[in-house]
């Protein structure tokens, strides 16, 4: 649908405004989309995002600093999603051996598992995404890109 119908508007000031408004209604579209998706596993995109950087780093443990650098949502709090996921059981943060000061965050079997079935809903991922082919997906990749300079 037209970002025009969707927001029930007809004018916009130009067409970069109008990028701009439909960039904006996109990800939030994403991201509810997303939030459907989590939402069996009681988790949030942005703890969804963590442990997926945790994943991907182990079994090498990882800092918050590190964590912070890699979200997608970089105005997240990694500290507290991180501490919302040891409640859960899905990490494990320990004292450094080498550094006593630092702290490193490592993900659960736990973890691995709730990932493990995330990963089967994949598909209701990419669905969404079914009105583009591979090569349009692949242009608008490079135009997002391009666009962040």
């Amino acid at each position: 649908m037209k970002i025009e119908e969707e927001i029930k508007q007809d004018k916009f000031k130009s067409e970069y405004q109008k990028l701009a408004i439909n960039l904006i209604f996109t990800g939030n579209w994403i991201n509810s989309k997303n939030a459907e998706l989590l939402k069996p596993y009681k988790l949030t995109s942005q703890q969804y995002n963590l442990l997926r950087i945790l994943r991907g780093q182990y079994p090498k443990p990882v800092t918050v600093n590190l964590l912070i650098e890699r979200m997608l949502d970089k105005m997240s709090n990694a500290s507290r999603i991180v501490d919302r996921l040891v409640k859960k059981n899905l990490v494990l943060r320990k004292s450094c051996p080498e550094d006593r000061r630092r702290v490193d965050i490592v993900i659960t079997d736990k973890g691995m598992k709730l990932l493990d079935k995330i990963d089967l809903d994949e598909d209701k991922w990419e669905k969404r995404f079914e009105n583009l082919t591979a090569k349009e997906a692949i242009e608008l990749n490079n135009f997002l890109d391009r666009l962040r300079g």
